[in-house]
């Protein structure tokens, strides 16, 4: 019991460090931008990176180490493979402004540089499709989408 408990502790707060961690991305990102101001974006986006292989490692562990309710129930489950699939679509997403990240923050600390439109709108899309998956997730915790049949 103890293990579950913690096992979704961690799972909910790397949840909301990864919101957290985008929702900041989303609100510091502008136009142009120094090579320090992307700089400490990019460690933001570490963060957010860190808390999304913490969330899929214990989320993983929870799944199939059959801690609460056992794998088949979630295995089976349309909706929860939907979840999983949004989760990782969110991963694939994040690719891309990760690199720019990494790539710009290199160089001369006060030089201006441009931030394209669509890292922007892949910081956006993030957070709507993270906004869904919490509403799968109860729906999933309700029995909804579970396909048993012996």
């Amino acid at each position: 019991m103890t293990t579950e408990l913690f096992l979704r502790y961690i799972h909910f707060i790397s949840i909301f460090t990864i919101v957290s961690s985008l929702v900041a991305e989303g609100l510091l990102l502008k136009e142009r931008m120094t090579r320090t101001e992307i700089g400490r974006l990019a460690k933001i986006d570490a963060v957010y990176g860190l808390a999304s292989l913490t969330l899929l490692a214990a989320g993983l562990t929870l799944w199939l180490g059959g801690f609460g309710k056992e794998a088949a129930y979630y295995t089976k489950n349309w909706i929860f493979h939907l979840k999983l699939g949004l989760f990782a679509l969110v991963g694939i997403l994040s690719i891309y402004p990760t690199i720019f990240f990494i790539k710009q923050r290199k160089g001369n600390a006060d030089e201006v540089v441009p931030i394209s439109g669509k890292i922007t709108w892949m910081i956006r899309i993030e957070l709507i499709l993270l906004a869904i998956i919490p509403l799968l997730a109860g729906l999933v915790a309700r029995g909804t989408g579970y396909n048993y049949k012996p």
